[in-house]
């Protein structure tokens, strides 16, 4: 563990990438096998289950450290980070650990299974036998919220250099489902598997937001436009009479997605599609909320699959009888991909095509754009023509040109202090909207929380304002006399019967603070559904 603990500490304390790669990389030469293992899981998002609830912890810990709850609370406020405010507030041991991360890790599995009388003495005793920053990388492992500045890319390099095993081999060999209990460090880098190309998928290729006027990309003539869909990015693999799902965050989904199962019969061997899963409720594209109801599901019922099945609507063939065809120009690749579409239609499978729009004026792109919130798409996507299939984003060769957000007007009604470098001032917002009452009373009503948009002086001024104007305090979070008006944007809007207000909206953030305006004036949620597309 102090090994461990060091390498977090220089990761977190460095801005500097090739700090981290340098730290990284020694960090791989010296630890043990089961250590990387354990140390590539928890930096690429495959920790253990949290074995006890931050509840629990922040009581065993004032304990611990004799403070009275409501002081431990207050700094944690303040702190902005539970796994920091443990370590600052239980007192400095003398007692030392020599376990490694690898046995920390198993005992927290076991953890969960224990009493809580067993829990709260296996953290006392270990909060005392750890110096204050691995005591705060024992807590952060024990909360299941490890997260560091230190992207899976930058990780593989850092492996790479200290394995000598190809990036991209690596990016690969780490993607998908693994055990870190059950997997040896051997066969998860080292070791060479014919199954581990025929699953592998290709790097995605991403767009850039526009920049100025389509027009500015030159002649029409050289670009090829189509709608931009909200689902999940995928890469759909036909290999050796085998189905591979991969999603965009390199993440296997096959088994979640059954439907898609019947490709193996009707799309031909050594066949890569790039496109999006997107909900199909009723014959028609559903919304982002519906998709989610599918995301994170360890099993699908047949009664979630008639409900909400789903489909992948194809962007780009990558590979076609076996053969890597993303250096080929887009538009050949195109014609291949309708072919083959053309080929399997009348097997009528979940697989349907991105219509591709050949623009004859910026002024019909313009024209398409209007008609994406209809479509339900997010606006539109512009490829050259004669442009490969890269690696990565890049910029040139595809952009993407969105619409601009729904945006409605809203009242703040609470807050909560920020983290990090914000984490002594509220800049957590809640903000609701007017809802017309039987007796002719109208309520304001919650509808979404945001905490980016505004500036620095900004954020000050309106944590002065809920300082000065706090109603109630219910833990972190405070009531405030609603008075602030604010415009709020998001990207997807759809009924939802899991909020208060009937409505849930997706990506919120804050676009300007309306100065101008009195909360009298403030939207409605009957406004708010009126943006819902039919």
């Amino acid at each position: 563990m102090k090994n461990f603990a060091e390498l977090i500490k220089t990761l977190d304390s460095s801005n500097k990438t090739n700090v981290k790669v340098e730290a990284l990389t020694q960090y791989f030469k010296n630890a043990s096998d089961t250590d990387r293992v354990w140390t590539i899981a928890i930096l690429s998002h495959r920790r253990p289950p949290r074995p006890v609830n931050t509840t629990l912890l922040r009581q065993w810990a004032a304990e611990l450290a004799q403070i009275p709850l409501w002081l431990f609370e207050d700094s944690y406020h303040i702190v902005g980070d539970l796994a920091e405010t443990i370590a600052l507030v239980i007192p400095a041991s003398k007692e030392q650990s020599d376990k490694s991360l690898t046995e920390f890790v198993e005992e927290m599995i076991t953890l969960k299974r224990k009493t809580d009388d067993e829990k709260k003495e296996y953290l006392h005793r270990n909060w005392l036998s750890l110096n204050y920053y691995e005591r705060f990388v024992f807590t952060k492992l024990i909360t299941g919220s490890f997260r560091i500045g230190v992207s899976q890319k930058l990780m593989t390099r850092a492996l790479s250099k200290a394995t000598g095993v190809d990036e991209d081999v690596l990016a690969y060999k780490l993607m998908g489902e693994w055990d870190p209990s059950r997997i040896s460090f051997h066969n998860l880098v080292l070791e060479e598997s014919a199954q581990d190309n025929l699953s592998r998928p290709y790097p995605f290729y991403l767009a850039y937001a526009i920049e100025g006027e389509p027009e500015d990309l030159g002649d029409v003539a050289e670009w090829s436009a189509e709608h931009k869909w909200d689902g999940i990015r995928s890469q759909t693999i036909v290999r050796n009479g085998q189905l591979y799902i991969w999603s965009r965050g390199e993440e296997l989904v096959t088994d979640k997605y059954p439907e898609l199962a019947v490709f193996i019969d009707v799309i031909p061997d050594g066949t890569v599609i790039d496109g999006e899963i997107l909900p199909w409720v009723d014959g028609n594209i559903g919304s982002f909320n519906d998709l989610q109801t599918r995301i994170g599901r360890k099993t699908v019922s047949a009664a979630l699959l008639k409900k909400t099945p789903v489909v992948i609507r194809a962007y780009d063939l990558l590979e076609w009888q076996g053969e890597d065809i993303r250096n080929h120009p887009y538009i050949k690749r195109r014609k291949l991909l309708e072919q083959l579409y053309e080929d399997i239609k009348a097997y009528q499978t979940p697989l349907q095509i991105s219509e591709r729009i050949d623009l004859d004026s910026w002024d019909h792109a313009l024209h398409e754009k209007a008609k994406a919130r209809e479509l339900r798409s997010e606006g539109l996507m512009f490829k050259r023509k004669d442009s490969p299939y890269l690696v990565g984003r890049k910029k040139g060769d595809w952009w993407k040109w969105k619409l601009d957000p729904f945006s409605i007007d809203a009242v703040l009604t609470y807050a909560m202090r920020g983290s990090g470098r914000r984490s002594n001032l509220f800049t957590d917002y809640t903000f609701a909207l007017w809802e017309d009452k039987e007796d002719g009373t109208r309520e304001l009503v919650t509808f979404a929380k945001a905490y980016s948009g505004l500036t620095d002086a900004e954020f000050r001024m309106v944590d002065d304002y809920i300082k000065k104007n706090t109603l109630e305090r219910f833990g972190p979070v405070r009531s405030v006399t609603p008075k602030l008006v604010f415009e709020i944007g998001f990207e997807g809007i759809a009924f939802s019967g899991r909020h208060k207000s009937g409505v849930a909206t997706r990506f919120p953030r804050i676009l300007r603070w309306r100065h101008d305006k009195t909360i009298e004036e403030a939207n409605s949620i009957d406004d708010l559904k009126a943006m819902i597309p039919k």
